[in-house]
Protein backbone atom coordinates (compact mmCIF):
# COMPACT_ATOMS: atom_id res chain seq x y z
CA UNK A 1 0.00 0.00 0.00
CA UNK A 2 1.48 3.57 -1.08
CA UNK A 3 0.20 6.71 0.71
CA UNK A 4 1.50 9.51 -1.43
CA UNK A 5 2.52 13.21 -0.30
CA UNK A 6 2.08 15.59 -2.81
CA UNK A 7 4.20 18.39 -3.16
CA UNK A 8 2.12 20.75 -3.11
CA UNK A 9 0.53 19.94 0.04
CA UNK A 10 4.10 20.25 2.00
CA UNK A 11 4.57 23.35 4.58
CA UNK A 12 6.15 26.37 2.94
CA UNK A 13 8.19 28.94 4.88
CA UNK A 14 9.73 32.43 2.90
CA UNK A 15 12.08 34.32 5.08
CA UNK A 16 13.65 35.55 2.29
CA UNK A 17 17.29 33.99 2.73
CA UNK A 18 15.60 30.70 3.38
CA UNK A 19 12.50 28.79 1.30
CA UNK A 20 11.84 25.73 2.98
CA UNK A 21 8.72 23.05 2.36
CA UNK A 22 8.26 20.38 5.39
CA UNK A 23 7.14 16.98 4.75
CA UNK A 24 6.39 16.66 8.65
CA UNK A 25 5.07 19.36 10.89
CA UNK A 26 7.98 22.07 11.78
CA UNK A 27 8.40 25.36 13.24
CA UNK A 28 5.61 27.70 12.42
CA UNK A 29 4.31 24.56 10.19
CA UNK A 30 1.84 22.73 12.69
CA UNK A 31 0.25 20.33 11.38
CA UNK A 32 -1.09 17.33 13.12
CA UNK A 33 -2.32 14.81 10.89
CA UNK A 34 1.80 14.75 9.76
CA UNK A 35 4.10 14.61 12.74
CA UNK A 36 6.47 12.33 11.12
CA UNK A 37 6.51 8.70 9.59
CA UNK A 38 8.01 5.63 12.22
CA UNK A 39 10.78 7.25 13.79
CA UNK A 40 11.12 9.42 10.41
CA UNK A 41 10.54 12.81 12.40
CA UNK A 42 11.62 15.68 9.98
CA UNK A 43 12.24 16.16 6.23
CA UNK A 44 12.99 19.56 5.09
CA UNK A 45 13.91 21.17 1.92
CA UNK A 46 15.60 24.12 2.09
CA UNK A 47 17.01 26.64 -0.48
CA UNK A 48 19.77 29.22 1.71
CA UNK A 49 20.31 32.17 -0.25
CA UNK A 50 24.13 33.21 -0.88
CA UNK A 51 26.09 33.90 1.88
CA UNK A 52 23.55 33.27 4.15
CA UNK A 53 22.39 30.36 6.87
CA UNK A 54 21.00 28.86 10.23
CA UNK A 55 23.17 30.88 13.44
CA UNK A 56 24.37 28.55 16.59
CA UNK A 57 21.60 27.02 17.76
CA UNK A 58 20.74 23.82 19.85
CA UNK A 59 19.63 20.21 19.52
CA UNK A 60 19.17 17.53 21.84
CA UNK A 61 18.41 13.47 21.09
CA UNK A 62 18.12 13.25 17.60
CA UNK A 63 19.70 12.09 14.18
CA UNK A 64 19.97 14.44 11.67
CA UNK A 65 20.98 13.81 8.44
CA UNK A 66 22.05 16.35 6.28
CA UNK A 67 21.98 15.88 2.07
CA UNK A 68 23.43 18.75 -0.28
CA UNK A 69 21.31 18.67 -3.82
CA UNK A 70 23.63 21.97 -5.31
CA UNK A 71 25.93 24.03 -3.62
CA UNK A 72 27.92 24.02 -0.60
CA UNK A 73 26.75 24.14 3.46
CA UNK A 74 29.81 24.84 5.92
CA UNK A 75 28.95 22.92 9.26
CA UNK A 76 30.80 23.85 12.70
CA UNK A 77 29.41 22.24 16.26
CA UNK A 78 30.12 22.31 20.00
CA UNK A 79 31.53 18.76 19.44
CA UNK A 80 34.40 20.09 17.29
CA UNK A 81 32.78 18.76 14.22
CA UNK A 82 33.16 21.02 11.30
CA UNK A 83 33.28 21.06 7.52
CA UNK A 84 32.20 21.65 4.32
CA UNK A 85 29.88 18.79 2.65
CA UNK A 86 28.90 19.46 -1.46
CA UNK A 87 26.85 17.20 -3.68
CA UNK A 88 27.45 13.49 -3.52
CA UNK A 89 28.29 14.10 0.28
CA UNK A 90 25.90 13.42 3.22
CA UNK A 91 26.38 14.58 6.88
CA UNK A 92 25.52 13.19 10.36
CA UNK A 93 25.34 14.54 13.37
CA UNK A 94 24.35 12.80 16.73
CA UNK A 95 22.83 15.31 18.78
CA UNK A 96 23.01 13.16 21.73
CA UNK A 97 22.52 15.01 25.40
CA UNK A 98 22.85 18.23 23.74
CA UNK A 99 25.04 20.38 21.12
CA UNK A 100 25.23 23.23 19.20
CA UNK A 101 26.00 23.85 15.50
CA UNK A 102 25.89 26.66 13.05
CA UNK A 103 25.31 26.08 9.27
CA UNK A 104 25.30 28.37 6.42
CA UNK A 105 25.99 28.92 2.75
CA UNK A 106 30.04 29.89 2.39
CA UNK A 107 29.42 30.99 -1.46
CA UNK A 108 29.06 34.89 -2.13
CA UNK A 109 27.07 33.87 -5.16
CA UNK A 110 25.42 30.46 -5.82
CA UNK A 111 22.46 29.47 -3.61
CA UNK A 112 22.23 26.36 -1.33
CA UNK A 113 20.17 23.09 -1.86
CA UNK A 114 19.49 20.77 0.46
CA UNK A 115 17.66 18.60 2.30
CA UNK A 116 17.70 17.68 6.07
CA UNK A 117 16.65 14.77 7.87
CA UNK A 118 15.74 14.67 11.24
CA UNK A 119 15.15 10.41 12.82
CA UNK A 120 14.30 10.15 16.30
CA UNK A 121 17.20 7.95 18.20
CA UNK A 122 16.35 4.44 19.90
CA UNK A 123 17.00 6.24 23.16
CA UNK A 124 17.75 9.73 24.95
CA UNK A 125 21.19 10.63 26.03
CA UNK A 126 23.64 9.36 23.54
CA UNK A 127 27.36 11.71 23.55
CA UNK A 128 27.00 13.77 20.31
CA UNK A 129 28.79 13.03 17.58
CA UNK A 130 29.35 14.03 14.00
CA UNK A 131 30.75 12.34 10.70
CA UNK A 132 30.34 12.93 7.23
CA UNK A 133 30.67 10.36 4.43
CA UNK A 134 31.52 10.58 0.64
CA UNK A 135 28.58 8.75 -1.76
CA UNK A 136 29.51 6.49 -4.31
CA UNK A 137 29.36 8.05 -8.25
CA UNK A 138 27.24 6.54 -10.46
CA UNK A 139 23.72 5.25 -10.72
CA UNK A 140 21.96 3.12 -8.21
CA UNK A 141 21.37 3.06 -4.47
CA UNK A 142 23.70 4.06 -2.16
CA UNK A 143 23.63 3.97 1.47
CA UNK A 144 23.90 6.82 3.25
CA UNK A 145 22.96 5.67 6.71
CA UNK A 146 22.55 3.23 8.54
CA UNK A 147 22.86 1.42 12.13
CA UNK A 148 26.00 1.46 13.48
CA UNK A 149 27.54 2.39 10.35
CA UNK A 150 26.30 -1.04 8.39
CA UNK A 151 27.17 -1.43 4.98
CA UNK A 152 29.11 1.65 4.95
CA UNK A 153 26.50 4.51 5.92
CA UNK A 154 27.13 7.40 8.31
CA UNK A 155 26.42 5.14 11.76
CA UNK A 156 22.82 6.31 12.83
CA UNK A 157 21.66 5.45 16.32
CA UNK A 158 18.43 3.89 15.07
CA UNK A 159 17.00 0.93 13.53
CA UNK A 160 16.77 2.97 10.02
CA UNK A 161 18.62 3.33 6.55
CA UNK A 162 18.37 5.76 3.81
CA UNK A 163 19.75 5.47 0.43
CA UNK A 164 20.44 7.67 -1.82
CA UNK A 165 19.05 6.50 -5.37
CA UNK A 166 20.09 8.17 -8.60
CA UNK A 167 18.66 6.31 -11.62
CA UNK A 168 18.68 6.96 -15.61
CA UNK A 169 15.10 6.92 -17.91
CA UNK A 170 14.23 3.59 -17.81
CA UNK A 171 16.18 2.30 -14.92
CA UNK A 172 14.58 0.72 -12.27
CA UNK A 173 15.70 -0.92 -8.92
CA UNK A 174 14.10 -3.90 -6.25
CA UNK A 175 14.24 -3.23 -2.57
CA UNK A 176 12.74 -5.91 -0.90
CA UNK A 177 10.93 -5.04 2.61
CA UNK A 178 10.99 -6.88 5.35
CA UNK A 179 7.32 -7.45 7.28
CA UNK A 180 6.48 -4.98 9.68
CA UNK A 181 8.46 -2.23 8.11
CA UNK A 182 8.01 0.55 6.14
CA UNK A 183 9.11 2.76 3.74
CA UNK A 184 9.47 6.12 2.62
CA UNK A 185 10.31 7.88 -0.60
CA UNK A 186 11.05 11.46 -0.96
CA UNK A 187 11.75 12.43 -4.77
CA UNK A 188 14.06 15.49 -5.06
CA UNK A 189 14.27 15.58 -9.05
CA UNK A 190 12.82 13.65 -11.96
CA UNK A 191 10.43 11.27 -11.86
CA UNK A 192 9.84 8.13 -10.37
CA UNK A 193 7.28 5.29 -10.60
CA UNK A 194 7.32 3.78 -7.05
CA UNK A 195 4.72 0.58 -6.95
CA UNK A 196 2.97 1.92 -10.22
CA UNK A 197 2.60 5.08 -8.83
CA UNK A 198 3.82 8.63 -10.36
CA UNK A 199 5.83 10.65 -8.35
CA UNK A 200 7.17 14.30 -9.26
CA UNK A 201 9.81 16.59 -7.52
CA UNK A 202 8.98 17.27 -4.23
CA UNK A 203 6.21 14.48 -3.34
CA UNK A 204 7.08 11.65 -0.95
CA UNK A 205 5.49 8.14 -0.39
CA UNK A 206 4.49 5.98 2.44
CA UNK A 207 5.09 2.60 1.71
CA UNK A 208 3.41 -0.45 3.91
CA UNK A 209 2.10 -4.04 3.71
CA UNK A 210 4.73 -5.09 1.12
CA UNK A 211 7.24 -7.55 -0.10
CA UNK A 212 9.11 -5.69 -2.67
CA UNK A 213 9.08 -2.35 -3.28
CA UNK A 214 9.46 -1.68 -7.36
CA UNK A 215 11.18 1.91 -8.60
CA UNK A 216 11.16 2.75 -11.85
CA UNK A 217 12.68 6.12 -13.39
CA UNK A 218 10.97 7.78 -15.65
CA UNK A 219 12.93 10.46 -16.57
CA UNK A 220 16.34 10.87 -14.92
CA UNK A 221 15.77 10.93 -10.94
CA UNK A 222 17.23 11.65 -7.70
CA UNK A 223 15.29 10.35 -4.76
CA UNK A 224 15.74 9.47 -0.86
CA UNK A 225 14.66 6.05 0.04
CA UNK A 226 14.56 5.56 3.76
CA UNK A 227 13.70 1.32 5.51
CA UNK A 228 12.09 1.89 8.79
CA UNK A 229 11.28 -0.38 11.62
Amino acid sequence: MLTLRPDQQRGFCDFGWLQARHSFSFGSYNDPAHMGYRTLRVINEDRVAPGQGFDTHPHRNMEIITYVVEGRLAHKDSTGGAGEIRPGQVQWMSAGSGVHHSEFNPDPARPLHLLQIWILPDKSGYAPAYDQLNLPAGNGLHVAASPHGRDGGVPIRQDATLLVGRLGAGQAEERALATGRGAWVQLIRGELSVLGRTLLPGDGAAIEDEHVVRLRAGATAEFLYFDLA
